[in-house]
């Protein structure tokens, strides 16, 4: 079973192609990377499959459901309750703790719970700094809350935007051995990243250049 279908989806702006007929898919469980040069179509990709754009054209399965059909509003719920997104540059409220910003997902979704959000915090490491404010952690604890905070809800794909993008060699590989744990228990993940080094840990690698798929590389093999 797929978790993402793919299907001709293309994006453009008037004249200019973003995308151009792109078709892919990411079965239950697995791991994809998604690389390409600046200005290949890989944030533009990542936005549509993020329910953060709608496609020209075509068409995006997710979990069954068809999200081009969907209005902006509907886009925000399945959003909220399928993905959990990390971003390269963490969009941590800045004076809200560590604790409250992976709480505040939970307020979006449902319920609060101090506990079940505590316990996120220490599956990646930052029990210790619950009450900690954004600036007073580092960039790796930082993107470590990011992804407790993604992962509270307990989504059906998990999309992380160049998450080692703004670590050191060290933290980088604190955060790809916890995606790596992730997948072992099961997780969908997409990582679109410029670095073929975090591409790599991926199963599948889709390449993009100037909008459309170059390359699609076995990462088994």
């Amino acid at each position: 079973m797929n978790i993402l279908e793919v299907n001709n989806v293309s994006k453009n702006y008037g004249s200019l192609y973003a995308l151009a007929d792109i078709n892919m898919t990411v079965g239950d469980g697995k791991w994809l990377s998604i690389m390409g040069p600046s200005g290949s179509g890989k944030s533009t990709l990542m936005n549509i499959i993020g329910c953060m754009d709608k496609p020209t054209s075509g068409s995006v399965i997710l979990d069954g459901q068809d999200i081009t059909q969907l209005s902006l509003t509907d886009l925000t719920v399945i959003r909220r309750d399928k993905i959990g997104l990390i971003f390269q540059q963490f969009h941590l409220v800045p004076y809200l703790t560590a604790l409250e910003n992976v709480m505040l997902a939970q307020y979006y979704h449902s319920m609060v719970d101090e506990k079940e959000a505590l316990n996120a915090l220490e599956r990646v490491g930052l029990h210790a700094r619950a009450k900690h404010l954004p600036r007073q952690l580092s960039g790796g604890e930082q993107q470590r809350v990011c992804i407790a905070r993604a992962l509270i809800n307990y989504p059906k794909l998990i999309l992380a935007d160049e998450p080692t993008g703004n670590l050191d060699e060290a933290n980088e590989s604190l955060v790809m051995n916890l995606l790596h744990q992730l997948h072992q228990e099961g997780s969908s993940i997409i990582v679109v990243t410029h670095s073929p080094e975090v591409a790599k840990h991926a199963e599948t690698t889709v390449v993009l250049e100037h909008g459309k798929i170059a390359q699609i590389i076995d990462n088994l093999k």
